[in-house]
């Protein structure tokens, strides 16, 4: 139950990042079709970084000792963009257009994410 309430808060803060963000786009014809749209690119992001993150921060761990963690900004911002990429290939209509536009709508999600995780806690965490 955990794992899909924290894939519908990734959802939703992806929603929100393309709304605020110029660039971030979900397209689809019906409403239906952008909600699944978005949970299915909720669980690439998910996916993507589950499995990349871990490996990223223990190779370029000096990269993020030396900026103070600023290094995590541009990661996110990568592993977004590679996001978009994968979402390409299954043929998805979601679009990050180039490096800043991933790179605020990894923070926008950011901050949108953990806003509503503090508001709705996975009650069923460690159960």
């Amino acid at each position: 139950m955990g794992f899909l309430i924290r894939l519908a808060i990734t959802a939703i803060a992806l929603w929100i990042a393309t709304l605020i963000v110029p660039g971030v786009e979900v397209g689809g014809r019906y409403g239906g079709n952008t909600v699944l749209t978005l949970v299915v690119v909720a669980l690439i992001f998910g996916v993507v970084n589950a499995v990349l993150k871990p490996v990223i921060k223990v190779v370029g761990c000096v990269f993020y000792l030396l900026t103070l963690g600023l290094f995590a900004l541009v990661v996110n911002a990568l592993l977004f963009l590679l996001t978009d990429w994968i979402a390409r290939q299954l043929d998805l209509p979601f679009r990050v257009d180039g490096f800043w536009a991933a790179f605020w709508g990894a923070i926008v999600m950011a901050v949108v994410t953990w806003l509503i995780s503090v508001a709705v806690p996975d009650r069923w965490e460690g159960r």
